[in-house]
């Protein structure tokens, strides 16, 4: 199977206002770069979705994938297993619901490990993901963010 390495990162001008992630994902000499912008979510929201959307963007299944994320909220909720008891209590008390239950339905496609990084820390790919989060918040083509702005967070 193949090894793909995931840097995300996501933004949000104003918390909430508008808002973007950036993906940068690389296997082998294969790199894609991924960005979309929305007109009113949160920080959170943006870092969640920037690995969801990796996640499925990934054309095989049963990849070993490493995702890096300055993202303490989405790595944390991951790899300390939170996210898992979150849904077996129904989500009672989260935010971003849609996102997670989102997430557990790629998440278990793929052999999966996070790691955290420190943000602004001039990780290149990082930094590259930040740079494309920002831009795509910062676009005249903003997405509507349905469950946020529906209030199914």
């Amino acid at each position: 199977m193949p090894k793909i390495t995931i840097y995300t990162d996501g933004a949000a001008k104003g918390n909430p206002g508008n808002g973007g992630y950036g993906v940068v994902m690389m296997s082998g000499k294969h790199k894609k770069e991924l960005s979309e912008g929305f007109r009113n979510t949160t920080n959170n929201r943006m870092e969640l979705l920037s690995v969801i959307i990796a996640l499925e963007a990934i054309k095989v299944e049963k990849a070993d994938v490493e995702i890096f994320s300055d993202s303490k909220y989405v790595v944390d909720a991951v790899e300390k297993g939170w996210v898992f008891g979150w849904q077996k209590k129904g989500f009672k008390g989260k935010k971003n619901i849609d996102l997670w239950q989102r997430f557990l339905k790629i998440y278990p496609k793929h052999h999966v490990k996070f790691h955290w990084v420190k943000g602004h820390a001039g990780n290149l790919y990082n930094e590259r993901c930040d740079e494309l989060a920002v831009a795509a918040a910062e676009s005249k083509e903003l997405l509507v963010d349905e469950g946020y702005e529906n209030g199914q967070e």
